[in-house]
């Protein structure tokens, strides 16, 4: 079997990047070991975040950096075990962190970002996925009166550099929004612009399915058996490809390191659980607890808790122990029912140094391309990602400038 594009992974990013490769007429084939959307794309918070402009930085205060060093704070834990594996990541992670740095690259980010919202809802209307669809943003919440304020400042620098809307809603404001939330949190700030899925691995599949309507191939396969140049084992057989496209978030480098590549990828691990609500409650929207490091959104299957950061090593056992340490928090905050699923569920979100995804061709191989490293951002950055990659491969006029995200900017 030859196509004109193999494309490795099927998590919101690789199929994106497959359906704009087969609007463009070129034959593709949408390559994964499991179904579409069932890894990383699946377990995160629901948001396309048109306010996102700024990417989550390393903390550069003394004082934050002793609280982390505890190890006992809700939204970051380490394993001090994977320390001096990532040492050398944190460490660039750290530097790119400096404000004036990280100015620098919010101005490249938020070229992709003012596309994720206007993006997403073309690749939903052509799937018929608007369903899944909550328009009308999502909320970050506040017990005290003074991180209210710094928060009003920063979404008020963002509204200046960036046109990111906002909303501050006071304590009676906010209780007459989402009435079955504590009535002692002091406000909240509504991110207008912004919006959210019910199922994000739900969304997956239904650009998937679109994806096939259009004449696209789904292959279940091994992408670590890539080959230049561009074969790849299936379990229909050999698949041929002009080109290949590594979208494998997390796994990137399990196809990119036998070629040669050393890029400085690394995760952040994270888990979530659902929970049914009790009885004659509800939750409107995505509830961010900004204080205590974790995040309530309604899904299809329940009031989903998501929790922060987990600095690891990508394939060690999971230790949940953020969600046991933030669950009676989030039970204070929304009257959580029984659990859905028996154990949390665990991903990794795929991240780089300086906070931009890797976006671009290959700086050796001729006809390979790279679409990971999204972070936090992989659900928001998807389609805007699969079209910069196939405008790319098509020679067409990019939406935005591609050189901040190359590969050889390493």
């Amino acid at each position: 079997m030859k196509f004109d594009v193999l494309v490795l992974g099927a998590g919101i990013v690789g199929t994106s990047t497959a359906i704009h490769l087969q609007r463009r007429g070129l034959k593709t084939a949408l390559i994964d070991r499991g179904a579409p959307g069932r890894e990383t794309s699946y377990g995160n918070a629901g948001l396309i975040q048109r306010e996102g402009v700024y990417p989550y930085a390393f903390p550069r205060d003394i004082g934050a950096l002793l609280h982390y060093a505890r190890n006992r704070s809700t939204d970051v834990r380490y394993h001090p075990s994977a320390l001096p594996s990532i040492a050398p990541f944190l460490a660039r992670y750290w530097h790119h962190s400096a404000p004036r740095r990280h100015a620098q690259i919010a101005r490249r980010y938020s070229t992709l970002i003012e596309h994720c919202v206007t993006e997403h809802d073309a690749l939903i209307a052509s799937a018929g996925a608007n369903d899944l669809l909550r328009e009308g943003g999502w909320l970050k919440i506040f017990h005290t009166a003074g991180a209210l304020e710094a928060a009003c400042r920063e979404a008020e620098r963002w509204q200046t550099e960036y046109g990111v809307p906002f909303e501050r809603l006071d304590a009676t404001q906010l209780q007459r929004d989402e009435p079955s939330l504590a009535a002692s949190l002091v406000g909240a700030i509504r991110y207008t612009a912004s919006n959210s899925i019910r199922d994000p691995g739900e969304l997956v599949t239904r650009y998937a399915d679109y994806f096939a309507s259009i004449g696209g191939r789904i292959i279940r396969g091994d992408a670590t058996t890539l080959t230049p140049n561009w074969r790849v084992q299936t379990s229909e057989g050999a698949v041929e490809g002009r080109h290949a496209v590594v979208a494998m978030g997390p796994w990137s480098d399990t196809v990119t390191r036998p070629l040669g590549y050393r890029l400085p990828l690394a995760v952040k691990r994270g888990y979530h659980r659902h929970f049914q609500p009790e009885a004659g409650v509800t939750l409107n929207q995505p509830v961010l607890d900004a204080e205590r490091g974790f995040l309530l959104a309604p899904m299809s299957q329940g009031i989903r808790l998501t929790t922060g950061v987990e600095l690891a090593l990508r394939d060690v056992p999971k230790t949940p122990v953020q969600m046991a340490a933030v669950e009676p928090l989030a039970r204070d905050l929304f009257p959580l029912g029984a659990p859905v699923e028996a154990e949390p569920w665990m991903g990794c979100r795929p991240c780089t140094p300086d906070m931009l995804p890797i976006i671009g061709p290959a700086p050796v191989h001729r006809d390979l391309w790279f679409a990971f490293g999204h972070a936090h951002h992989g659900l928001t950055l998807g389609p805007v990602t699969g079209r910069l990659i196939a405008e790319m491969i098509t020679g067409a006029p990019t939406l935005v400038d591609p050189a901040p995200f190359r590969a050889d900017r390493f």
